[in-house]
């Protein structure tokens, strides 16, 4: 547990922040130790073993508001003892509850119909921050506090550090089989594009399909990337590799289909990485993911480190354990399907926590920031088209402010081209936004 509060304290304050700093920083509630540090975080009873894993360790709502930002634990109070700052809000165990989603641990049976923990359903959303990174300005605070006392710590860039732009390809194209056809000659019936869109496709090519919309993705993409380097910009497409036991992952990916095969080429002309999409099915059965990892590495003939799950449906400690005997060092699962916002209450990509060792693993999981589907669907938070721009450049300010990391996931079928909905122009709108930034 020692090694897991310096990493968060270290967190907290920054990566780039000396060991001198952080050193000046105490985590403990024994008098005889604060003299040792500048300034004190006096640890609540959250991780006390009679409390821990339990509902009696869940914060209590309204919760208290210390220099304008909510804290989980403690009090929001400050003294100061001889030559020692003592903060009596527990900023070390507000931030391992966020990071680590432990409220997903605790309330293991608030689950939707996949198996999913729901953002409406989380503390951030029921607190009233889903859109602030309260992490991050657990450390601005911090920060404040150690200057206060002397301590020169300097503030991170305001600049967005890293955007990944994501694409998972759950369905390659609309009209490519011959069951799809039909579909589209019958409805072409009351509909006379539909079937012609359809004809086209089957007939002329995959080219001519309204869901391969990769080439417009990748071109504004690239355009970004080319904008704003690519040690700040890289873009990903995850490939579903696996599943064929559960409807949620059909139509399945056969990746040796001349369709799929010219997708790939095209993907690696483009310098585009490939990720693995872990089936549902793997979801619900971790012992996969290594089979469907071996599977696309095959395929594509390129070593794979980055995984999102399909229907970002998580269960752990499992899967995660697996990704990283797996092999995978990043995760994009972390987001939550009908709310957009920071789910690890940080916009920073942070370390996986086991919960039940209270260990810090290597496997590093990267928040999924906006979600196409989730502005708009009627489930979710079914934002119109300015809405949807709005809330989104909120969340893109304040990562901005906090030298974060921005995670957009846009899948092929939402930017066709004759769609009634406002995701080709949104997204476009803001590739056009960030390239300011």
């Amino acid at each position: 547990m020692i090694e897991t509060t310096q990493y968060i304290l270290r967190f907290l304050l920054g990566e780039d922040i000396s060991p001198e700093i952080i050193n000046q920083v105490g985590y403990t509630s024994d008098e005889n130790e604060f003299d040792k540090f500048k300034l004190i975080v006096k640890p609540s009873e959250f991780f006390n073993k009679e409390i821990y894993g339990t509902e009696l360790s869940l914060p209590n709502l309204p919760l208290k508001i210390w220099e304008e930002t909510p804290i989980l634990f403690g009090e929001p109070t400050v003294e100061i003892i001889g030559e020692t700052k003592i903060l009596h809000a527990d900023l070390v165990a507000s931030t391992y509850f966020l990071i680590s989603r432990y409220e997903e641990m605790v309330r293991k049976n608030v689950r939707d119909i996949y198996g999913r923990f729901p953002g409406k359903e989380s503390l951030p959303y029921r607190a009233g921050f889903i859109d602030r990174p309260l992490v991050d300005e657990y450390g601005r605070l911090l920060r404040r506090q150690l200057r206060e006392m002397g301590v020169e710590v300097p503030e991170p860039p305001k600049q967005i550090k890293k955007i990944y732009l994501t694409h998972d390809v759950d369905q390659i194209a609309h009209f490519r089989n011959v069951r799809s056809l039909i579909g589209g000659l019958l409805r072409g019936i009351k509909r006379p594009k539909e079937s012609q869109k359809a004809m086209k496709s089957f007939f002329g090519g995959l080219r001519y399909d309204p869901w391969y919309t990769f080439p417009f993705l990748f071109k504004i993409d690239n355009e970004l990337k080319t904008k704003l380097g690519s040690d700040r910009c890289e873009i990903v497409t995850f490939i579903r590799s696996g599943g064929s036991k559960y409807k949620q992952d059909k139509p399945l990916a056969n990746l040796v289909h001349p369709d799929y095969k010219n997708l790939l080429s095209y993907c690696k002309r483009k310098n585009i990485n490939i990720g693995l999409h872990t089936s549902y099915e793997a979801g619900v059965r971790p012992s996969l993911i290594i089979e469907e990892k071996h599977k696309l590495e095959k395929v594509t003939k390129t070593k794979i480190i980055y995984n999102r799950n399909h229907f970002l449906n998580s269960r752990e400690p499992i899967d995660m354990l697996t990704l990283i005997d797996a092999g995978i060092t990043d995760d994009f699962t972390m987001g939550y399907a009908d709310m957009a916002g920071f789910r690890l209450g940080t916009c920073r990509p942070v370390k996986w926590i086991n919960l039940l060792t209270r260990e810090v693993s290597q496997l590093t999981l990267h928040f999924l920031t906006i979600m196409d589907g989730t502005l708009s669907d009627k489930r979710y938070m079914y934002m119109n088209a300015h809405e949807a721009y709005e809330y989104c450049q909120q969340l893109i300010n304040y990562i901005e402010s906090y030298n974060g990391e921005l995670v957009l996931l846009w899948h092929n079928t939402s930017v066709e081209k004759t769609a009634q909905s406002y995701h080709r122009k949104l997204y476009r709108d803001l590739i056009k936004l960030l390239q300011t930034k």
